[in-house]
């Protein structure tokens, strides 16, 4: 995403959220990726905010403290840090002697903050060197995927969790099967469409936590008084047929820890 359509997209979320804010809606949940939970944010301080994204709204100064969120909001996060040293775990398991991981990641988005710096401090205790691509835009993803395997010589890929990115899942898709390098996504949609595997957060495990949250706040429970969730449950895809044209056999171990299996 450009930062042009950034703005755009931005002010279209603060038009949405003061037309909310004038209908005095009861609830805001705002879902998905970091900008609308932003913008709800700036809207109002007094209608309750039940978010669910993977940042860690600690670090974006969403709440002050996941156990204590004070204010008006509160909800759930899978934390994208812990998640992002997971991801290059998995895909290390699969690569076990690769000397370099590409990270493609757009930091147009306040969510991606954090991506570089959490991968590259995952970096160590998989003894491999991170590379990074910032792309928010279809020309930067071509160019930064590029790089990273023409320049840098990647042996893996992930992919971070980013709504362009998400959109775009077949380009990048395309693009990482026509380098041959194995890359793994945060979404179970990206594999079902031909990415070699993901692990990320069971949205609709998430969602059900939402409602939950949504109902007290309806039944007169406060946002404050409701700690930020952290998401206990992830989900593990593998695509055996990109596998196999990748010519890449996965340890039966982790095979084994699969959710889903495509075939």
């Amino acid at each position: 995403m450009s930062a042009g359509r950034n703005i755009r997209r931005a002010k279209n979320l603060a038009e949405l959220d003061a037309d909310l804010v004038h209908r005095q809606v009861r609830v805001i949940v705002p879902i998905a990726s970091t900008l609308p939970v932003l913008a709800a944010v700036a809207a109002t301080k007094t209608i309750p905010i039940v978010f669910g994204f993977g940042s860690d709204p600690v670090r974006l100064g969403i709440v002050a403290s996941l156990s204590r969120p004070e204010g008006n909001i509160t909800g759930m996060t899978s934390m994208s840090g812990e998640l992002i040293g997971k991801q290059l775990g998995i895909l290390h398991e699969l690569l076990p002697h690769s000397a370099r991981f590409g990270v493609l990641y757009n930091s147009a988005n306040p969510s991606q903050l954090g991506v570089a710096k959490d991968a590259v401090a995952a970096a160590p205790a998989l003894d491999v060197a991170i590379e990074l691509a910032n792309a928010s835009s279809v020309s930067e993803i071509e160019s930064g995927l590029a790089r990273l395997v023409d320049d840098k010589h990647v042996d893996g890929l992930l992919v971070a969790n980013d709504p362009l990115y998400i959109g775009l899942r077949e380009q990048i898709i395309r693009a990482t099967a026509n380098y041959k390098l194995p890359a793994i996504f945060p979404f179970l949609g990206q594999a079902e469409a031909g990415g070699l595997m993901s692990y990320g957060p069971d949205l609709i495990a998430r969602d059900r936590e939402l409602s939950h949250y949504v109902a007290r706040i309806l039944n007169g429970e406060k946002p404050a008084d409701l700690p930020v969730i952290r998401v206990t449950k992830f989900e593990f895809v593998v695509n055996l047929k990109t596998a196999k044209t990748l010519v890449l056999t996965f340890p039966p171990g982790r095979l084994a820890t699969a959710d889903e299996v495509i075939e």
